[in-house]
């Protein structure tokens, strides 16, 4: 164990040695005058320490306390600390020109917001300021303490220079001398341009001295007049000034390494141009050092003389007894290493958090933050941890922790309601958009912030097109709804007036079949005539083939008879009788056998005739 304050024990412990040694030698006065035995009896019964009783815890006490100003501490290694930086001169123009208001509120108050925001983007960098018109002065060295060049740079004015102008070689003249001629210089320029068409000088000498110019064009190219401070517009041979931006500056960023971007009302110029400063630039090494790494110790006696403090000052009796074992407890609840070593060396873990935080490692941060928070119910934790979580995307869970953040001053207050806006507007659906309003509206209730304004406009207006998109969603998907009714009635009525088409086809059919079926089946009556007729028909055409028979036979017996009357003359009657015979056989129709003919042998050779 060592003290890294030993001096404290030099100086401090022999005067105290001194001082209550003579306290405690001393007698009390009324012993002067009375005994021990007699004040014994005179004395009330009294609960107290006496006075030496104090005077000696008084005195330990002293001791303690000068120990733990020592701070004793246990050696615990040793670590090495690199410090790197680009450093960064911004030259800041506080002409007369830049009170133009062609940018909100004027160029000089916006050219300002750019360079605090850049501040605030660029914790681990060193950055000065130049203020410049027709001179140039240097503001502010290369410094880490941004708090300190924020003050300066807030206080500048066009007042600050009287002679009016914009020369930018004297401002790189400057820029030359306060920055170490070894090392690459980087320089932001915030400036309309002023007149100047030519900055082939300009260019020649930044190369020359190894400057990288990057310009941030502040005004628009339409321009506008300057307005004094007592309302009057600055005029020339009687004519009013219309300062314009001047464009040509971008020679001297491109042609030197650097980079030219037209300023906007938001933070994403200067966002854009920290990109590219930290793109081209080469972090140089400032510092590299070893230091020891100590655990602390001074809590222990600290904490033993605050409860020696407490019975001092307390109305404890010299006849009451002090329990050992409750001594015991009592120093064992108070010294318990581990519990006294988390609580008090809480800075440290915070440091670490934000370490983090700036390495953009948000998971690491954000756990640190949190675990603190719930344990020690630190409002502020709870707000670092939600930021945390916002850089992951975790909006929800960001929301929360904002939530459970709650700051007595109105600032704080407003951060907190601005960033869980931005939480919710980062989930961009329309109910969390409306959350996102209502939470900025908060925010601007408490304190008047640029940047909350600008996205309570961006967010309303983001709201207005979801809701006109939905509408249009909403018109289309109706008039869908009715085309398809439209659709479907067009195809009912066509539907049915198919289904009466076919059932008129169907009627007709009906109708033709009814009257095939009656034509086919005729009532009882007409089937009687029918029948009827038939019968007539039949006995008719009978009766006509037996007359057209008989004529028939009557011609043929007519016709044998004048032939047999021929051929009798001239055959046998055995030729004749077979004769017959032939005859009948040969004819089948309307002819009959005139007799039956005898089974007799027939001679093959007589002849039929």
């Amino acid at each position: 164990m060592s003290f890294l304050h030993s001096e404290f024990l030099y100086y401090m412990l022999p005067l105290i040695f001194i001082l209550f040694g003579l306290l405690l030698t001393q007698k009390e006065s009324h012993l002067t005058f009375f005994s021990n035995e007699v004040m014994q009896k005179l004395r009330v019964s009294s609960n107290t320490l006496t006075l030496k009783a104090r005077n000696v815890l008084f005195f330990l006490i002293a001791i303690l306390m000068t120990i733990a100003l020592a701070e004793p501490v246990i050696k615990d290694g040793k670590i090495e600390v690199q410090a790197k930086s680009a450093d960064i001169m911004i030259a800041l123009d506080i002409s007369d020109s830049m009170l133009a208001q062609d940018v909100y509120p004027n160029r000089l108050k916006l050219a300002k917001e750019k360079a605090l925001e850049l501040l605030r983007l660029a914790p681990t960098e060193r950055i000065g300021v130049i203020a410049f018109a027709k001179n140039s002065y240097l503001v502010s060295p290369l410094s880490f303490d941004h708090e300190a060049v924020a003050f300066l740079l807030k206080k500048l004015d066009t007042n600050s220079i009287t002679e009016q102008g914009t020369d930018l070689m004297s401002m790189l003249h400057v820029v030359d001398k306060s920055i170490k001629k070894d090392s690459k210089k980087y320089l932001l320029i915030l400036s309309d341009g002023g007149d100047k068409k030519d900055f082939s000088q300009e260019i020649a000498f930044a190369k020359k001295k190894g400057i990288a110019v990057f310009v941030l064009g502040i005004g628009t190219p339409q321009g506008a007049p300057i307005k004094l401070k007592d309302g009057e517009f600055i005029k020339q041979n009687g004519k009013i000034i219309v300062s314009k931006l001047n464009e040509t500056i971008a020679d001297l960023a491109t042609k030197t390494g650097g980079v030219y971007i037209q300023g906007v009302n938001s933070d994403a110029d200067i966002k854009a141009m920290l990109k590219e400063i930290e793109r081209h630039s080469k972090k140089k090494e400032l510092k590299s050092e070893q230091i020891e790494k100590y655990i602390p110790l001074f809590y222990y006696p600290l904490g033993l003389a605050l409860l020696l403090l407490l019975i001092a000052t307390s109305s404890m009796s010299k006849r009451v007894k002090v329990e050992v074992p409750g001594l015991f407890i009592l120093g064992l609840l108070l010294f318990h290493g581990s519990a006294s070593y988390a609580g008090l060396l809480d800075f440290v873990h915070l440091d670490e958090a934000k370490k983090a935080y700036i390495e953009k490692n948000y998971v690491k941060s954000a756990k640190i933050y949190d675990d603190y928070a719930k344990n020690a119910n630190h409002n502020e934790s709870y707000y670092n941890a939600a930021n945390a979580l916002y850089k992951q995307g975790k909006y929800k869970e960001a929301i929360k922790n904002y939530e459970k953040a709650t700051f007595n001053d109105k600032l704080s207050r407003a951060k907190n309601f601005a960033n869980m806006g931005n939480a919710y507007a980062k989930m961009g659906d329309e109910a969390n958009l409306k959350k996102a309003i209502a939470e900025y509206e908060k925010s601007l209730k408490l304190h008047e912030d640029k940047d909350t304004k600008e996205n309570l406009e961006a967010v309303k207006k983001a709201l207005k097109k979801k809701q006109r998109k939905k509408q249009k969603k909403q018109h289309n998907k109706k008039k869908k709804k009715n085309q398809q009714n439209k659709d479907k009635k067009d195809k009912q009525s066509q539907k049915n007036k198919d289904q009466k088409n076919k059932q008129n086809q169907k009627n007709k059919k009906g109708s033709k079949k009814k009257n095939q079926r009656k034509s086919q089946n005729p009532s009882e009556e007409e089937k009687k005539k029918q029948e009827q007729n038939a019968k007539k028909n039949q006995a008719s055409q009978k009766e006509k083939k037996k007359q057209e028979k008989k004529k028939s036979e009557k011609k043929l017996s007519q016709a044998k008879a004048a032939q047999t009357g021929k051929i009798k003359s001239k055959m046998s009657d055995a030729e004749e009788a077979k004769w017959l015979k032939t005859l009948n056989n040969d004819q089948s129709t309307y002819l009959y056998r005139l007799n039956q003919s005898n089974k007799k042998k027939e001679n093959s050779y007589e002849k039929p005739w």
